[in-house]
């Protein structure tokens, strides 16, 4: 195995690319997962967790043919958005334009979602807190209601909506996620919501989006490189599983995108879909087997086996349930460990948040970043 610095002899430069806040954001090792996918000259990719599809419109805006997959509703939106794109930025100028003239209405994500101003305390009269100031969720409503009225085809529904969730994004009072809500309403939050063109881009490549589980389409998928970014969970023995759960996190960017008004529960009004029994990830899994190894170790094993690709490239958090030894083993037993890549960064907000002291570890252990480059036997 070659050890590499993440910063030596870095040769390629990432193409700008679109998104939301994200825990786990890969936004910094995107110029190095182009600089292994360029030095093993793949041409196809599957971007197996795609997230925010920051990643995917990068390795699309670099040239190659991407498949884009993730389980959820708003990441299958953005993929659409930006990989299955055929116009320019000026042709959605008057579907926005039109978007942002529609009046502000009271709906269903102003009941549940939107708060008043309270001389700048979010805490509302029922005790909760909110993520949006309620002149931003009627515009929420109201724009929201429209794009189903106006039976966009698929594609350019896709735009709206996109352009509607970074909108949100920007006038926000989070952490990041929508799981806890500040106390005071953010700077931000005071804001109109203005919906923008997002940066879309027409590709030579007939690119492919999907929305499902990785271990169905990874036997089904055939390309040169996979990249795979699953969610961490957590490597303290005493955080509850239900505070890692990215269906949990981003529960309201799948209302918005579904617009099916589920039933919903907690203070922070989750879908009940998203509860730990239903939601719950091989990968965030925090117990261990009858023979002491990690369940979400096994399942970076089994995905690597199920996938039909000469090279993988693993990106992994040492705050993750799997330590750098795991990894090593699952990999060595797999096939080739070509490169390890390692970035020892500043704490992103969302591992930077205590609860309680329970819940995370010590603040000064260092997180990092680890790049894996596979060759399967």
């Amino acid at each position: 195995m070659q050890r590499l610095s993440l910063f030596d002899d870095l040769v390629v430069d990432a193409p700008p690319t679109e998104g939301i806040k994200y825990a786990g954001s890969k936004l910094k090792l995107i110029p190095h997962i182009l600089q292994l996918a360029k030095r093993i000259n793949a041409k196809t990719v599957l971007d197996g967790f795609s997230g925010t599809t920051r990643v995917s419109q990068a390795l699309a805006k670099s040239g190659y043919k991407v498949i884009c997959n993730d389980i959820a509703a708003w990441s299958e939106v953005f993929g659409t958005c930006y990989l299955l794109n055929k116009k320019t930025p000026d042709q959605y100028r008057e579907l926005i334009d039109h978007l942002n003239g529609v009046p502000p209405v009271d709906g269903w994500f102003t009941d549940h979602y939107g708060g008043e101003p309270n001389g700048g305390c979010a805490i509302q009269r029922d005790g909760l807190k909110k993520p949006w100031q309620i002149h931003n969720t009627r515009k929420l409503d109201g724009i929201r209601q429209e794009i189903e009225t106006l039976g966009l085809e698929k594609i350019d529904k896709a735009v709206a909506l996109t352009s509607l969730i970074l909108a949100l994004d920007q006038v926000d009072s989070t952490l990041g996620h929508f799981v806890s809500y500040l106390k005071d309403w953010s700077p931000r939050s005071y804001k109109d919501i203005m919906l923008k063109v997002p940066r879309v881009f027409v590709s030579p490549q007939e690119h492919q989006v999907f929305r499902g589980d990785i271990f169905d389409l990874a036997p089904q998928i055939s390309t040169d490189l996979a990249y795979f970014d699953p969610p961490y969970g957590s490597n303290n023995e005493k955080m509850p599983p239900s505070r890692v759960r990215y269906a949990s996190y981003y529960h309201v960017w799948t209302s918005i995108c579904l617009f099916d008004r589920p039933s919903l529960f907690g203070k922070v009004n989750r879908r009940k879909d998203t509860s730990d029994k239903v939601a719950a990830s091989a990968f965030e899994e925090f117990r261990r087997n009858r023979d002491g190894r990690f369940m979400a170790v096994e399942a970076i094993e089994s995905l690597i086996k199920a996938t039909h690709a000469r090279w993988i490239i693993l990106s992994y958090s040492s705050a993750g349930r799997a330590t750098a030894d795991d990894l090593n083993d699952v990999v060595r037993s797999n096939g080739n460990l070509i490169d390890v890549l390692e970035l020892d960064y500043k704490k992103n907000v969302m591992a930077g948040m205590k609860w309680t002291n329970e819940w995370l570890r010590d603040a000064e252990e260092p997180n990092r970043e680890f790049l894996f480059l596979i060759e399967k036997r």
